[in-house]
């Protein structure tokens, strides 16, 4: 194949208790790219199409992601172009730049013929998270080409695994459109826990596992707690615990930021209650002069995909 055209979807991470290690992959909204052999070695950004991105590859994520890529394949006549089309707003808390750098790693393997695994092209795609947010964690990366849920076990080493996905859980994000900067909300987290939050958490971060594996949706339910980066993040998000308090009183079983912000997400048993929780994030947000996308979806079990 001399081109490819892939989807590269939107993810939520942290998944309220799992900061920088849980995430999840959602069916909309995602990225499209179209990637291309080039004669020139390298790769080149020839187009970005709905956000003000650098074209220039080092100061792009998805460039820096296929760049890793290539000096570890140490092939110095492997040239790729990558045109871009931006579904996920930056800065909108759904991993908008761990859609681009995991579509363009994976498009760009595929190219190659596979010569990399799933797993191993995550790594590649952490440069670009680090280009992004100046940290290089995965909890976005990872469910984005892996699909499903995702858990990081650790970073030294890297060690990576898929977990269960109940049939009947979705997701239901609310993205109130005003940017929330992945390096800034990570400046205002506090650098010590109380080692009684940190056992709390840790309790729901193993309990969540357990109910995604047993599909009790009550476990499920009550593990979508964050002690810790919640309270101090959500001063950013406008009306974030009216919205939260009936989102749940609408059915939802839980949620919380998603990511570093400002998008909120809730997870429903079914697509009924998911649309009734889209239904009541409207009427808070309606009345308070925020522009705001809503989006429903089931989980993304496959991750990137190729649609071209």
């Amino acid at each position: 194949m001399d081109s490819i055209k892939v989807f590269a979807p939107g993810t939520v991470a942290n998944v309220a208790c799992g900061f920088d290690v849980i995430g999840l992959a959602l069916d909309a909204p995602g990225d499209e790219m179209i990637i291309r052999r080039s004669e020139v070695p390298g790769v080149r950004i020839s187009a970005v199409h709905g956000a003000d991105l650098p074209l220039e590859a080092s100061r792009n994520v998805a460039g820096v992601a296929v760049q890793a890529l290539l000096q570890k394949l140490e092939d110095p006549k492997a040239g790729f172009e990558i045109e871009i089309f931006k579904n996920i707003h930056p800065g909108s808390g759904i991993g908008s730049s761990a859609a681009s750098s995991a579509g363009a790693v994976v498009g760009v393997n595929l190219l190659l013929g596979e010569p990399f695994s799933r797993k191993q092209l995550v790594r590649f795609a952490m440069e670009g998270e680090r280009l992004a947010s100046g940290a290089a964690h995965a909890d976005n990366v990872a469910p984005a080409i892996l699909g499903g849920f995702t858990l990081v076990r650790s970073y030294r080493p890297l060690d990576i695994t898929a977990l269960h996905t109940p049939k009947d859980l979705w997701v239901t994000v609310i993205h109130p459109q005003i940017e929330v900067k992945t390096s800034d909300a990570r400046e205002i987290l506090k650098q010590k826990v109380l080692m009684t939050d940190a056992i709390r958490q840790w309790g729901n971060v193993g309990a969540l596992v357990a109910g995604l594996y047993q599909e009790n949706y009550d476990l499920i339910s009550r593990s979508l707690e964050d002690v810790i980066v919640e309270p101090i993040r959500s001063i950013l998000i406008p009306a974030f615990h009216e919205l939260k308090l009936r989102c749940k009183e609408a059915g939802a079983l839980g949620g919380g930021i998603s990511g570093s912000g400002p998008s909120v997400f809730m997870l429903s048993k079914g697509e009924e209650s998911a649309r009734k929780v889209a239904d009541t994030m409207n009427q808070v947000y309606a009345p308070l002069g925020v522009d705001y996308k809503i989006y429903v979806s089931q989980i993304n079990t496959e991750g990137v995909k190729v649609i071209g």
